[in-house]
């Protein structure tokens, strides 16, 4: 493998086309597409700062890296690539990509990032500020995220999550074959218009979680008191709550259990079957 050490690297595809070949304290300075067209690239202790500059790179290694706010939209079209421990400033990365695995990595403005990711691993992540963050993601393994971005995991298929806590507005709408373990959620409107979403001692907060969904299974969760009006049109719920839940309101189907429950209304809104089970644990 070539290597190139101690550099730098400006104005339009400095490094078009490289491949088999390892950056050390490499700096992409101000120009776009810094690296490009690229395979089998190792980058480490490398700082980028210029728009665009790292775009259809297929089979890479990032470690100990920092992107600059200035290096936006840094990773797209990129395939097989593992980051860690690097720090990320700019928003909209890592877009229509498929094989991506992030270890101990922080982006501190995570808008509109990880758009169309397919076999996304993460693992230690914190995410700060921005919106949509996970959009139309498939096969998504993670196990630690700290999140602080609006509107999380929307349309998000076939992804199991642990040990995360996601602090947020919308978070998982429409999302399909969903499954949280060991994660605090808070958040308003969790999960509505899903199908088949599992949660597993969980913490829900925020207002009217987990309406309008198709197959909702919650195992040992607890919800904040201020949630109100859960399982709106909801149907094939089989939930488990351990604690107390202020409300329920209309859900369609399913059995829900809980140590207490503070209200329920079932107005002339629901819908059938309207045959939801509702019982307060002995």
């Amino acid at each position: 493998m070539e290597l190139i050490k101690d550099q730098s690297f400006g104005g339009e595809r400095p490094l078009f086309a490289i491949h088999d070949t390892r950056l050390e304290n490499v700096t992409i300075t101000e120009g776009e597409s810094g690296i490009k067209c690229c395979r089998n690239i190792e980058a480490d202790h490398c700082r980028f700062i210029g728009k665009y500059p790292w775009w259809h790179v297929d089979s890479s290694l990032i470690t100990n890296c920092f992107f600059e706010v200035g290096s936006r939209s840094a990773i797209w079209y990129s395939n097989d690539m593992t980051m860690r421990d690097s720090i990320i400033d700019a928003p909209k990365f890592f877009r229509e990509m498929r094989g991506l695995t992030l270890e101990n990595v922080q982006l501190n403005d995570a808008d509109e990032t990880f758009w169309r990711v397919s076999d996304l691993i993460v693992r230690n992540v914190r995410l700060r500020e921005g919106t949509y963050p996970f959009m139309f993601c498939e096969n998504v393994d993670v196990d630690g995220l700290d999140s602080d971005s609006k509107y999380v995991f929307q349309y998000v298929k076939n992804a199991v999550i642990r040990h995360a806590r996601i602090i947020t507005k919308d978070a998982f709408w429409e999302t399909e074959n969903v499954t949280i373990y060991d994660s605090v959620l808070d958040g308003e409107y969790l999960g509505w218009h899903s199908k088949n979403l599992r949660l597993v001692r969980c913490h829900i907060a925020g207002e009217q979680p987990l309406c309008y969904i198709d197959g909702l299974t919650l195992e040992d969760c607890t919800f904040d008191a201020a949630c109100d009006r859960a399982f709106e049109d909801s149907s094939h719920i089989n939930a488990d709550i351990r604690g107390a839940i202020t409300h329920i309101k209309n859900p369609i189907s399913g059995r829900i259990i809980a140590d207490s429950i503070g209200s329920v209304t079932l107005d002339e809104n629901i819908k059938q079957p309207a045959n939801c089970e509702i019982a307060t644990r002995s």
